[in-house]
């Protein structure tokens, strides 16, 4: 994913105590980017040692997940380099004393729509780099629209989508062009989500950002409109939008399409790509594999369902209170077990399946 400023990082910025902070580092997603930056910081990976933090609302969850890290990378503790912030994201002057501490902020609070915009301007005022993990475009366009000029003043970056959505996407696509020979002029891809004995669920955030952004279509419409990009150049033949549901040859299954940020995060990579650098843009289309025809009537009764709540509050409450029970199972406050991720996400990291179309 592109930065909403390309600034130069905060160059020639005074020395901080730490070099990255996480914040929101007590939740679901929060504590396994903690055990991936303590990894990364012990395992000889960087150049140098690495003067992090962890940011949250409660010392003592903030202590328990050090402690959840250093147990599974099997150490005693994790090292002294290692600080804990008190902030809340409620508490604008808590976030400008935490960003004033770091160069960089992972932000793992969610959903960004409701918590987002306070990080993203305490760092941006701050002249901090903030890197997230959200998958909502009407967040990443609004804060895009509404910081894009200060944080370039600021010589700050801020980066969304650095997660399951839309890395895969964006990359790979990169990755297909430049490997594929000739002129790459459009790619599809198609998700096939395996999981292990344990099966398969996600976290109820996801699902709160589900609800809430397809109740949030009108106004996103109007915002890219504010925006006011131009279209991106087709070059070749056009990419057709497929069907709301359409059997695939290819994979002998039935797909609908992917409704996260990828389609999006994508169009604004290859419009940059093309207008600052003058390469070839590439087309995309992003697609979701759902199995075969009694997978397909399931789906349809339930996506008339979560349509017709979504349109209202009350639904939208009932949506977002019984994840469970709306969503059959895949979708819990809980989120999957430690083993359920091991199992599943490498697969569906793996399962990206790219159609392309070649000059």
């Amino acid at each position: 994913p592109l930065p909403t400023a390309a600034g130069g990082g905060g160059a020639g910025a005074p020395e901080r105590p730490y070099e990255l902070v996480v914040f929101g580092a007590s939740g679901f997603t929060g504590q396994f980017v903690v055990e991936e930056v303590a990894r990364a910081a012990g395992g000889g990976e960087l150049r140098g040692a690495l003067r992090w933090a962890v940011a949250g609302r409660r010392r003592e969850k903030l202590q328990a997940v050090l402690e959840r890290a250093a147990e599974r990378l099997g150490k005693a503790a994790l090292g002294a380099e290692v600080g804990v912030l008190l902030c809340d994201v409620g508490d604008a002057a808590s976030l400008a004393a935490a960003a004033r501490q770091t160069r960089l902020v992972l932000n793992c609070v969610g959903p960004s729509r409701f918590f987002g915009e306070p990080v993203v301007e305490a760092c941006v005022e701050n002249g901090v780099s903030c890197i997230d993990l959200s998958g909502e475009p009407r967040f990443l366009e609004g804060m895009y629209l509404q910081y894009d000029g200060t944080a370039a003043e600021k010589g700050v970056y801020v980066i969304g989508s650095c997660g399951f959505d839309s890395i895969p996407a964006d990359l790979g696509v990169l990755y297909t062009r430049d490997k594929l020979k000739g002129t790459l002029t459009a790619v599809e891809s198609f998700l096939t989500v395996q999981s292990g004995p344990e099966g398969s669920c996600v976290h109820d955030g996801t699902w709160k950002s589900a609800v809430y952004g397809l109740a949030d279509q009108d106004n996103l419409r109007k915002l890219r409109k504010r925006i006011g990009c131009a279209p991106v150049p087709v070059v070749g033949a056009k990419l057709k939008r497929r069907g709301l549901v359409f059997y695939d040859q290819e994979l002998k299954e039935y797909s609908v399409p992917f409704m996260g940020s990828d389609v999006s995060v994508v169009k604004r990579s290859q419009r940059y790509l093309h207008t600052e650098l003058q390469e070839t843009p590439v087309q995309y289309g992003a697609y979701v594999n759902i199995g075969g025809l009694g997978s397909v009537v399931k789906l349809m009764f339930a996506g008339i369902l979560f349509l017709l709540l979504v349109k209202c509050s009350f639904g939208r409450k009932l949506l977002t209170k019984y994840p469970e029970f709306f969503s059959a199972g895949r979708f819990t406050k809980k989120g999957p077990t430690q083993r359920q991720v091991t199992d599943c996400f490498p697969s569906q990291l793996l399962n990206k399946f790219l159609t392309v179309v070649v000059e």
